[in-house]
């Protein structure tokens, strides 16, 4: 039996464990809630009680793959070609975390959710994890049942209009029609930021991408807002296709900080997905990537550690070489962002998600 066989065989007896406690003695907390459960269907149509201490990350083992909700509409982010394949940043950011934790990165069933879907499939227990370009914000944090983890994405609203139309300022937009998807922080942000500067428009509110540009394209609405990067994405791809030429503005309306997400109560689970995705980060600093992790020589001390050469285990659930599983199969964060986000025409040198060596604000904590 290999080690990493051992770890996951451990995590199991473990869960399953500390499931056949629970259900042994009373299920409920002293005010007769369970606030320490999470969803899974129990074949009766009610929910799996799945024990605070280990719960989801002892499923997602037993099960051997990865429920990750995703987008299925976004350039860049996440996208289904003719084929039925998924790609993209925040897809990747899902084979990532399969990667740490089953050790393969195509362990991945992926869910494709709406905005308005996300959150009800997240608290639902219907995916692990949610990984769709989703806001963290403090009453998403304190009353959607979610955990916000690792940003991997600083992202800011803005808003595009055809370059015909010669409008450079939200004060241009007085009275315009204005395509915004519903459900979201962008449309929040809309209505506060106009109302605040007393500029009169009129929202047209669609429920997924795939209503909402051929509605712009067709002149239903005479600016689009969404996060900076997606519209930049959207801008390629409309004008790739032999589409108008598109202009985005340079004012930006808000902070976005964008990242995996999972179900509050779960400590284990959400540090295994957190350490999984910084990794990628910590590898980019190290200078190590998918074509060199595995043939690392040197004898730094910290190095070794994170590739898990000496057994070293901090005790955060994951095999000692998960890192490595992580990013000779997936690749570092800079791998990642090139291969997802250039092409949409984001640069990655000089932005916020730039290594923090780089005066970027990619900056994990020490792996020690």
């Amino acid at each position: 039996m290999n080690e990493r066989t051992w770890y996951r065989l451990l995590a199991v007896l473990f869960g399953l464990a500390l499931v056949a406690s629970a259900c042994g003695g009373d299920s409920s907390d002293e005010n007769g809630g369970s606030d320490s459960t999470e969803g899974g269907d129990d074949g009766d149509g009610g929910t799996v009680e799945l024990t605070q201490d280990g719960g989801r990350m002892a499923a997602v083992l037993e099960r051997g793959t990865l429920i990750c909700g995703g987008n299925d509409t976004l350039p860049g982010f996440g996208i289904v070609d003719d084929a039925g394949e998924f790609s993209g940043f925040d897809i990747d950011f899902c084979r990532v975390v399969a990667a740490g934790v089953l050790g393969d990165a195509d362990a991945v069933d992926y869910v494709p959710l709406t905005a308005e879907q996300r959150f009800t499939a997240l608290q639902s227990g219907e995916v692990d994890v949610l990984i769709r370009n989703t806001t963290w914000t403090a009453t998403r944090d304190g009353q959607e049942g979610a955990n916000f983890l690792f940003t991997t994405f600083f992202d800011g609203q803005g808003l595009m209009v055809p370059a015909s139309t010669g409008f450079t300022t939200l004060e241009d937009l007085a009275d315009a029609s204005i395509c915004v998807l519903s459900g979201t922080t962008t449309e929040l942000n809309l209505n506060s930021v106009f109302s605040a500067r007393g500029i009169p428009f009129n929202p047209v509110v669609f429920e997924d991408n795939n209503a909402l540009r051929p509605a712009y394209e067709e002149g239903q609405c005479e600016a689009w807002t969404s996060d900076a990067s997606q519209l930049a994405a959207f801008k390629s791809a409309i004008e790739g296709e032999g589409g108008d030429e598109q202009f985005i503005m340079a004012e930006i309306i808000s902070k976005e900080p964008l990242g995996p997400v999972v179900a509050d109560g779960d400590t284990e689970w959400a540090q295994a997905v957190n350490w999984s995705v910084m990794a990628t980060v910590q590898a980019w600093e190290f200078g190590l990537d998918s074509g060199n992790i595995g043939s690392y020589s040197g004898d730094d001390p910290n190095i070794l550690n994170f590739l898990g050469t000496d057994g070293f285990d901090p005790g955060i659930g994951l095999a000692p070489d998960f890192a490595v599983q992580v990013v000779s199969q997936v690749g570092n964060y800079e791998e990642i962002y090139n291969a997802n986000i250039i092409p949409i025409g984001l640069q990655l040198s000089g932005s916020p998600n730039d290594i923090w060596t780089n005066g970027g604000l990619m900056y994990v904590p020490p792996y020690r």
